[in-house]
């Protein structure tokens, strides 16, 4: 057999033994043949595989959509129309311009904080003007409280 060991798999995708274990588990890496001593034995492309997946992981998708699109790949004839890679990409593109979205008012709301002086939060949370979105919550939520 000339697969690899586990511990070669990991290492030269850059992760560790129990990451390699969980995304077998997981079903994102096929379960390997075992040599006769019991050893896992990896092929080849377990490497790329694996970071594959780790690369994806860091595009922000998740394990279950990482493997979606690794379940897509393998069977391109007859998947739906919205499981591979495009259209997940799409999807995640969405998905990151609206938390980048978030960010900037979340960004902008904290320079405003800084340039108004504001140093105490319920303080400044009460007082009118204040350019902290949950301002109007807290005046509100008297309102809200009262039945």
């Amino acid at each position: 057999m000339s697969g690899l060991r586990s511990g070669q798999v990991a290492a030269a995708a850059g992760v560790n033994l129990q990451t390699l274990r969980y995304y077998e588990r997981r079903g994102l890496l096929a379960e390997p043949e075992r040599t006769l001593g019991g050893h896992r034995s990896y092929p080849q492309d377990a490497v790329a595989t694996v970071r594959v997946i780790k690369a994806a992981q860091r595009l922000g998708f998740t394990l279950g959509e990482i493997a979606e699109l690794l379940d897509a790949g393998r069977h391109r004839h007859g998947q739906r129309p919205d499981a591979g890679l495009q259209q997940q990409a799409v999807s995640k593109l969405a998905e990151v311009e609206s938390r980048i979205a978030d960010l900037e008012v979340i960004r902008d709301s904290l320079r405003a904080a800084l340039e108004a002086g504001c140093d105490d939060l319920v303080e400044c949370a009460q007082t009118p003007g204040c350019p902290l979105p949950f301002a109007e919550l807290a005046a509100g939520s008297s309102a809200l409280a009262q039945p």
